[in-house]
């Protein structure tokens, strides 16, 4: 019994051991991945200064035209609106693309309490009144289908319309993945975005963005051009998770102000989205809102910001036709 007694130690001694040296492994990969991932996509824009930090904002087009703001979804940053429509919009509009905060080149001010769409709305809100920015017409794709209507509840007089893509809006059934629950979470949440989190990215990015685009398929280059990988950086990560996690609770919240909104809105979802549902989401703000219209396009996934580009620069045009707020260069 003594005997296998002290193997036992022994081995659990061997095992506590190689399991200390793996973590320190995968801490020493993160930091370098995280690193070249950081060398690889440096700030592209400036920094403007919000109650607490500074928010990372890139912008195009002619300073005079009318101002579009366009806010990205989870697990992303400003470089994917940018590609799917910045540079559409920007032959005629004021764009303005903001990395939501905690992610991209953005501070996260206020920690988790930063994960509410009305907390972000205060800080983007802040960043835009420094760049002279005044009744925007607000573009918010997936998980900012919740913050742009924070933004227009919280600003009413400050806001011209919102373009709201595949938007979250309304509580639904379950989770958002274990492995955002388990990040959200404290102490653990470190642990894992500064081990497990880049090594395991790198080898599911690619399916994972094939996922999100279905039924169509991603750009070829679009992790390179988007600076995707920033989102296995630990802090933004975690940032991401909580945005995740929290948002439920969130929206239960919002939901029942929608009808307040009077600003026009244009809704454009898919009627393939399997991330999030039309049903549940587009469908019923639809009913909610004073002044809105719903567009449902057959065949399409999540990213309609990419599947349906020109229709969305064509509901953007409307809006601004509508708000008297056209670009003289508009064609």
């Amino acid at each position: 019994m003594a005997s296998a007694a002290r193997f036992l130690r022994k081995s659990l001694t061997v095992i506590a051991a190689a399991t200390a040296a793996l973590v320190v492994v995968l801490a020493v990969v993160t930091a370098a991945g995280t690193y070249a991932i950081e060398r690889a996509h440096p700030p592209a824009g400036r920094f403007v200064d919000v109650e607490g930090g500074r928010l990372h904002i890139v912008e195009r087009g002619p300073a005079d035209a009318p101002a579009v703001v366009l806010l990205h979804g989870a697990t992303a940053n400003l470089g994917d609106p940018q590609l799917a429509l910045g540079e559409r919009l920007a032959e005629r509009y004021r764009v303005i693309l903001v990395d939501r905060p905690g992610h991209g080149w953005s501070d996260r001010p206020g920690g988790r309490a930063a994960a509410s769409p009305a907390r972000q709305a205060e800080l983007i809100y802040q960043a835009l009144t420094r760049l002279g920015v005044t009744r925007p017409i607000v573009v918010g794709h997936s998980w900012s289908g919740a913050l742009a209507p924070a933004y227009a509840l919280a600003f009413p007089d400050d806001v011209a319309a919102l373009v709201l893509l595949a938007p979250v809006t309304h509580p639904w059934p379950g989770g958002v993945g274990l492995i955002n629950e388990l990040a959200a979470a404290p102490v653990i949440g470190q642990l894992i975005a500064r081990t497990v989190v880049l090594p395991a990215g790198y080898l599911m990015m690619t399916p994972a963005l094939h996922m999100i685009f279905a039924p169509q398929t991603p750009p070829a280059d679009y992790v390179a051009r988007t600076g995707a990988r920033l989102v296995l950086r630990p802090a933004e990560f975690i940032a991401n998770a909580e945005d995740l996690v929290d948002l439920k609770a969130n929206i239960a919240a919002q939901a029942p102000r929608y009808g307040e909104i009077k600003a026009p809105v244009a809704i454009i979802a898919g009627d393939k989205d399997t991330i999030v549902s039309t049903d549940i989401h587009a469908r019923v703000l639809a009913r909610q809102l004073p002044d809105a219209t719903l567009t449902v396009l057959p065949g399409v996934g999540h990213m309609v910001n990419f599947a349906a580009a020109e229709r969305i620069v064509q509901a953007v045009d409307a809006m601004a036709g509508k708000k008297g707020l056209a670009s003289p260069l508009a064609k």
